[in-house]
């Protein structure tokens, strides 16, 4: 009998690409996810990828107990991967309540059903390297201290470890769980038909090179360039999104067949490469033959210089190593935004998009007013500054006002792109 898995946020970029692995290796899989940070673009691509159509989705919110509760009612869960949670660190420090609430209360959620579940049930978190903060030593092993985390939404991925090691000791053998801390996850799925699709200005850096080659931003700004790096821009550990879908499939697969040394254990997903910003946008350029307009920026306050991993553990116990090359996942990632950019083209109703054009625009215009508040806020911080204390924190400020002001710029360029889209759809519609 074929072993189910619940994906919580499958939907979401890491959760559909996991979900086309785990149904590759034979597993069932349920996808729930409330969308509150994407849309159906991804399970619509995971539904054609693996040819299944009949792929259970279950619209509903993790924080609603009586939600969880009847979900595992309905299907027998033998192994839950939960990415159900927001992940932006700068709106984590603007709503910090808003983080702890979802991010916790979901957890707990899934924690408090899954351990009731006659038969046990088995639980892997997806948690983060942001919990080692800025390491002494690199490359970070699974014994490297963890850090205070810079941001509430780190601090939520250090809390839900630290639950997950409770729960699992004071289960008594009912709980089983594995924490894979992930480092940079980049790229597409090579079908060009899952991706990263980031609601507004991404926060990561590969949509915003691909988002800028295709001309929906206008430059990309690199973040410091006086790192004690080689080239002085920061160093980050990138690994091919479908490597590391592939690493679930290889901690689920550990659990479900007894192979665990521990109740709990800790495994980090990342390629032991160390790949600098600036290296990454010339590779880009270079494998698809694009430019990408850049320009350096003064250093962002809280970025780690360099972190990237000793996945050996993983590669020994689990029997899990990342394979693809750089060159290849910007290949897919570039791919993907093409993909997009055809589809869109095209004014295909195939997007798979969950909203009316008129909530897409008001989604936009809320993250414009969001983002134009904050760099109000900012300004206004700014000025009741002290002239002794101007002058101190300078760099600092100059970051804050610049990348405040540019989120502010880009969110407004999504709100005409947007209008302009469904100008373009109603135009279409009329003139056939």
């Amino acid at each position: 009998m074929k072993k189910t898995v619940l994906v919580s946020g499958g939907a979401g970029f890491i959760g559909s690409h996991v979900t086309v692995e785990l149904l590759e290796a034979g597993y069932d899989v349920v996808v729930a996810d409330n969308f509150s940070n994407c849309d159906r673009t991804c399970f619509e691509g995971v539904k054609k990828i693996t040819g299944r159509e009949d792929l259970p989705l279950e619209v509903m919110d993790f924080c609603d107990l009586k939600a969880v509760k009847a979900l595992f009612g309905k299907y027998h869960i033998d192994a839950v991967i939960h990415f159900a949670a927001f992940k932006a660190v700068g709106e984590s420090v603007a709503k910090p309540l808003m983080y702890y609430k979802n991010n916790l209360e979901s957890f707990l959620n899934v924690l408090e059903v899954a351990g009731a579940q006659p038969g046990g049930c088995n639980v892997l978190f997806s948690s983060s390297a942001t919990v080692y903060g800025e390491p002494d030593v690199v490359p970070v092993t699974e014994n490297t201290p963890r850090k205070p985390a810079t941001s509430p939404y780190g601090n939520t991925k250090t809390m839900c470890e630290d639950i997950l090691r409770d729960t699992v000791k004071a289960s008594e053998g009912a709980l089983k769980g594995i924490l894979l801390r992930y480092f940079n996850p980049i790229g597409a799925h090579p079908s060009a038909l899952i991706g990263e699709l980031p609601r507004g200005v991404p926060n990561n850096l590969v949509p915003f090179i691909t988002q800028t080659a295709i001309g929906k931003r206008e430059c990309l700004n690199i973040f410091g360039n006086d790192y004690p790096t080689p080239d002085g821009t920061c160093q980050r550990d990138y690994i091919d999104i479908v490597d590391l879908a592939r690493a679930h499939v290889y901690a689920v697969t550990r659990m479900m067949e007894g192979k665990m040394k521990k109740d709990c254990e800790v495994f980090n997903v990342g390629t032991g490469r160390p790949v600098s910003v600036l290296e990454l946008v010339n590779a880009f350029e270079k494998v698809n033959g694009v430019k990408v307009p850049h320009k350096f920026a003064p250093r962002r306050p809280g970025d780690v210089t360099a972190i990237w991993a000793d996945p050996t553990l993983a590669n020994e116990e689990m029997g899990w190593k990342a394979t693809r090359t750089v060159e290849e996942t910007l290949k897919a990632a570039w791919a993907w935004e093409c993909h997009l950019a055809q589809q869109k083209e095209a004014g295909s109703d195939d997007t798979g998009k969950a909203t009316s054009l008129k909530d897409q625009i008001l989604q936009a215009a809320d993250k414009a007013n969001e983002a134009i508040s904050d760099a109000i806020d900012k300004v206004k911080e700014y000025s009741a500054l002290s002239p002794e204390e101007k002058k101190a924190k300078q760099d600092e400020w100059n970051s804050k006002l610049t990348e405040a002001a540019e989120k502010a710029s880009d969110s407004v360029k999504d709100i005409v792109d947007d209008i302009k889209e469904g100008a373009d759809k109603l135009f279409k519609g009329k003139k056939d």
